[in-house]
């Protein structure tokens, strides 16, 4: 029987390795690759060992393809061999086979979990992992802690021709982006983009629309894209996140856009899109 394709996660690995297995291996964040021209390899090896590189710590993913996939994790100031190098995950984008980028970013993500909870944060007792499911678990009082997923809205507001893109802070070039935050406990998703369109922009929206989802892994997010209507308001900074809000056309961008990596980028190419059907078409539906 032929095993369909795409990744199926598993948590136990199987017995006995007879064949060939993908393995991502970082370094922090950073991922093991061999640089073949423009693309970026994984290792893909019957055992790391292989490599005789030291491993701090080591999880069966599930298969990709019909193949094995593992996640290390090695110390810093070793020595790789010949041909490997190290590389973040966001330079690695479009460089790498598709399926492979997205395990690779669940990869991480795991990876930074067992890192931050070798220990209890009810008893502070030392944790060990569970033998058949996705977790920590302490000896001690019995508390399960799987892995971290931080929730975050991310919203494109319309006013007709015109889309809200924001300048923050925290980007260090001039990136103009659409409106993100994360979501706050006891708050609907809807709630959360209402309340973080207005925080960052003094703007009210409606006609709040789903449009889609990310993993995002830097390191633990999984971000919820919506689109909005403007419904009122004058832009005004209502806190220290931003430096510039403002409304944009297709013919006055900002230099500088997300990467297309991102939903964010996403969600500006969609309306760009949708502005050039209406353009051409202005009678028709969007």
């Amino acid at each position: 029987m032929t095993e369909s394709k795409g990744f199926i996660a598993r948590v136990v690995a199987p017995r006995g390795k007879l064949e060939a297995a993908w393995w991502f291996a970082f370094q922090e964040d950073r991922l093991l690759i061999e640089p073949k021209s423009s693309e970026a390899a994984i290792p893909c090896l019957l055992d790391f060992a292989e490599l005789e590189l030291p491993v701090l710590r080591q999880h069966y993913l599930g298969r990709l393809d019909g193949r094995d996939c593992y996640t290390v994790e090695v110390p810093e100031g070793i020595t790789l061999p010949p041909g490997m190098a190290f590389e973040g995950l966001r330079q690695l984008y479009g460089r790498m086979d598709e399926g492979l980028f997205s395990v690779a970013g669940r990869a991480v993500q795991i990876i930074d979990w067992d890192r931050t909870h070798q220990f209890c944060g009810r008893c502070g007792v030392k944790t060990r992992t569970h033998p058949t499911e996705r977790a920590k678990e302490c000896p001690q009082c019995g508390l399960l802690h799987f892995p971290r997923l931080a929730p975050a809205i991310i919203v494109l507001v319309e006013r007709g021709p015109e889309m809200l893109l924001a300048r923050a802070r925290r980007f260090p070039t001039a990136i103009y982006s659409v409106i993100a935050g994360f979501v706050e406990p006891g708050e609907t998703l809807e709630e959360a983009v209402v309340r973080e369109v207005r925080e960052e922009s003094g703007i009210a929206v409606n006609e709040i629309r789903y449009f889609g989802s990310q993993p995002w892994p830097f390191p633990h997010s999984l971000m919820i894209g919506f689109t909005a209507k403007y419904a009122g308001g004058q832009i005004t900074l209502g806190d220290e996140e931003n430096l510039d809000v403002g409304w944009f056309r297709a013919d006055n961008l900002p230099a500088h856009l997300p990467g297309k990596i991102s939903i964010a980028r996403k969600l500006i190419d969609w309306f760009l899109e949708k502005q050039g059907r209406l353009l051409r078409d202005p009678i028709g539906k969007a």
